[in-house]
Parts: C-alpha cells; structure tokens; sequence
C-alpha cells in the first residue's frame, strides 16, 4: 500500500478505535443506569453516582494515553469527543424537556478541553524525552 493512502487510513482506524471505545465505555459505566434516585429529604439525584464517572474516566484514560504518548494529539481529542458526544447525545435524547443537548453540549465541552490539554501534555512529555511508552 503506498504511504499516501496508508497514513489517512490508520489515522481513521485510530479515530473509529476511539469512538468504539468511547461509546463502549460510556454504555459499560453509564448506559445501564437510567434510574433517579429519590432521598429521603425529597430531593432527587442520579441517575449516575459518582464511582460510574470516574470509572469511565479511569479507564478511557488507558486509550487516551496510549494513543498521546504516539503523539496522535488531534485524533485522539477528534475521536474521545465525537465518541462521548455521541454517547450522551443518544442516552439522553428521550428526555420530554428538550434541555438534554445543554448537557451534551458539556460533555462535549468538557471532554474536548480535558483531552485537549492531557494529549498535549503527554505528547510534550514524549518530544522532550520522557519516559517511553511502547
């Protein structure tokens, strides 16, 4: 396969990987519970606890990483994003109160600055001799 057409197509692998990955996450951690939980004071909370968004966030760090530390800083921040987008915008898409594409929108937001800024980090690690990650 000549250079040319083989760089666009890993680079495209690397992205769908990252989707697949993000999306797979997302319905491991949070796809499952769709519950609010009712407290005793009346207040409603949920429908995620806290230990499922770490624990998406702990263990999409493993591509994340191994994807930066190959300074693919750009394909991992454009497929962690679209595949987190993705996933909030079709879990919460049947909500009756339209307002669930505010919170798409930070998730959005909030991954691509997250991914953003850890990608560069690890990659400038990486250009300035750090440690090795093969």
């Amino acid at each position: 396969m000549p250079q040319g057409i083989r760089k666009p197509a890993q680079r495209l692998l690397l992205i769908l990987g990252l989707i697949t990955a993000s999306l797979a996450l997302w319905a491991a951690w949070l796809g499952w519970d769709q519950h609010y939980d009712r407290q005793a004071d009346g207040t409603t909370t949920g429908p995620y606890q806290s230990w499922q968004v770490i624990g998406l966030v702990v263990t999409l760090l493993v591509p994340v990483c191994w994807a930066a530390a190959r300074r693919h800083v750009a394909d991992t921040v454009i497929g962690t994003t679209v595949g987190l987008t993705a996933a909030a915008f079709w879990d919460w898409s049947d909500d009756a109160t339209g307002q669930f594409m505010v919170g798409v929108m930070m998730v959005m937001v909030g991954t691509l600055a997250v991914t953003m800024a850890l990608t560069n980090v690890i990659a400038s690690m990486k250009r300035n001799g750090g440690p090795t990650v093969t």
